[in-house]
């Protein structure tokens, strides 16, 4: 079974800055698509931003300028740089990546990490 696992959420003030990892738990044949997605509380789960397995990147216009998404193909591993955080940036933060396993492709999520940004 194929698990992603997240790291790097906290507690931010506004203003500042936060980088999450999310790495595939095990050796993976084929990683596609990777990307971040966040959910506040009462809202839908929103696209941040995904990166292509070329490096072909798009973010959502409300992230464009201020927060980086890359990945280490050698490590199974998506990253987003987050700068300039806002209030409005308090959320939980899932990654998702579309996986080769068990002789099929397949979306997978991680657990989700907690991002509030507060004074």
């Amino acid at each position: 079974q194929v698990q992603l696992v997240e790291s790097g959420g906290g507690l931010v003030q506004p203003g500042g800055s936060l980088r999450l990892s999310c790495a595939a738990s095990r050796s993976i044949f084929g990683i596609d698509t990777m990307g971040w997605y966040r959910q506040a509380p009462g809202e839908q789960r929103d696209l941040v931003a995904r990166i292509t397995s070329g490096g072909s990147t798009n973010y959502a216009d409300s992230v464009k300028g201020r927060f980086t998404i890359s990945r280490d193909n050698a490590k199974n591993t998506v990253y987003l740089q987050m700068n300039s955080l806002n209030l409005e940036d308090t959320a939980v933060y899932y990654c998702k990546a579309h996986i080769w396993y068990a002789s099929q492709w397949s979306d997978y999520w991680g657990q989700g990490t907690q991002v509030t940004v507060s004074s």
